[in-house]
């Protein structure tokens, strides 16, 4: 049963019976085609049972495996590796076929290569995720023919084989060495002057040009005679909480990434930041309820615990409860904390709806707001109208991105801290506006 599972007639086999059959047509009008036709289907068939011999007379001569991570990493480039190794005793034509999970949509996985004995080749190739979630690979499966091209052979490897997608692990490792360094204007992320002297005392240092000259230090600079400066750090150990609204208003795709998926890899990577900078880190969910709630905690594996709280976070489709979002807020934030909340407003009248409650966390904690631009209308304002129906369409465009910037007016009049940012640019505006508040003392 195993051989009938494994054999395959290659495609030429079929042009050769083409060929084949039109020979004895045409030998009707030209006799002497006759006799050759017949001499060429014996051969034909003696080369078939020939290559039938080559692929399965050398036992299992394929041997391949397929290389996954340990996790996939959320709207990233995923690297993958597929390993195939040929014992046949003569050059061999392989197909490699990997079944891809079912999300990817993907049908037309095809790569061909050609190996001699004992050669192993390695084919690497990339996917990009745009869902979380437990991701089932099929077959990995292998075609084998030899040069004669008659017959295949299917080798198949690695049936059902899981890998789970999580946040973006990536994305998190790209800012993990800016955490524990100065460096942080790299990547876009800007550096904020210090104001005031809320900070913690590090030490005496030499005076560089640029430094707060309301930091020298005169009597080590007396007693070394050259200006000596007090360098201060942002005060550490403070709470901070990144809240993701999971309401209906995250299920907004961009580039092929719902809104929630941007605020949950944005999380993961503020929040190893913010640890690695000894800060309590802690993270809530939620829409009609509360759905998880991490405390602020300040230890490095504390990440792990948030990870995986960020990998079974799911999209409502209902409208979120702010009132329940503030109780929670009284009932188990204690301490002065820097909330980050992700949400998103697509009317103005969405966030009226909700500023009591908003304006009611601002009083106790530093709120920030971080919701998003429609970079679509964004795109349509900057394309010029040819007809009158393209006008309507970007005045109606326009209506809604100035509504965006009324919103964020209308927060900040009560005090409340705004992001108003690109999806794609969501995790370095959010660690710009932390650097900036820790900068000025605000929390």
């Amino acid at each position: 049963m195993s051989f009938f599972k494994s054999f395959y007639i290659h495609n030429t086999f079929f042009w050769y019976i083409a060929g084949l059959a039109a020979s004895f047509v045409l030998s009707f009008w030209v006799e002497w085609l006759y006799p050759i036709s017949w001499l060429l289907f014996y051969v034909l068939i003696t080369l078939f049972l020939l290559d039938c011999y080559l692929m399965y007379g050398n036992g299992n001569a394929i041997t391949a495996v397929r290389e996954l991570p340990r996790k996939l990493s959320n709207s990233d480039f995923n690297e993958l590796k597929v390993k195939v190794t040929s014992k046949y005793p003569f050059k061999t034509r392989i197909d490699v076929i990997d079944e891809l999970p079912q999300q990817f949509q993907k049908r037309d996985f095809l790569h061909t290569k050609v190996l001699i004995k004992n050669q192993q080749y390695q084919h690497i190739y990339s996917l990009r995720p745009v869902d979380r979630g437990e991701y089932i690979f099929g077959n990995l499966n292998i075609f084998a023919s030899s040069q004669l091209q008659l017959v295949k052979r299917r080798y198949r490897f690695q049936r059902d084989q899981m890998v789970p997608v999580y946040p973006s692990i990536i994305q998190m490792q790209q800012y993990d060495f800016l955490a524990t360094s100065n460096n942080l204007t790299q990547l876009g992320l800007k550096k904020i002057r210090r104001i005031g002297h809320t900070q913690e005392f590090e030490q005496i240092k030499e005076y560089i040009e640029g430094d707060d000259i309301r930091t020298i230090n005169w009597k080590a600079t007396a007693k070394k005679n050259q200006l000596m400066v007090n360098q201060y750090q942002d005060e550490k150990s403070q709470p901070i909480y990144s809240i993701i609204d999971t309401g209906r208003v995250m299920k907004l795709p961009f580039n092929g990434l719902k809104l929630l998926d941007y605020a949950i890899n944005s999380t993961l990577a503020f929040s190893n930041v913010a640890l690695k900078r000894n800060d309590k880190t802690g993270m809530i969910s939620f829409s009609k309820q509360i759905e998880s709630f991490v405390p602020a905690i300040q230890k490095i594996t504390h990440l792990n615990t948030i990870l995986e709280k960020l990998y079974n976070i799911k999209t409502a489709f209902t409208d979120s409860d702010y009132g329940l979002l503030y109780a929670h807020l009284k009932r188990k934030v204690n301490h002065r904390s820097l909330i980050l909340l992700y949400t998103n407003f697509e009317h103005i009248s969405a966030l009226q709806r909700q500023l009591p409650y908003l304006n009611a966390i601002a009083k106790k904690h530093v709120l920030v707001v971080i919701f998003f631009e429609n970079t679509e209308l964004e795109d349509l304002i900057k394309n010029d109208a040819e007809d009158l129906q393209a006008i309507y369409h970007k005045t109606i465009a326009e209506k809604f991105s100035m509504e965006k910037r009324l919103m964020q007016k209308a927060l900040q009049q009560y005090g409340i801290q705004t992001i108003l940012t690109r999806p794609e640019n969501l995790t370095i505006n959010t660690i710009n506006k932390y650097l900036e508040i820790k900068a000025r003392g605000l929390l």
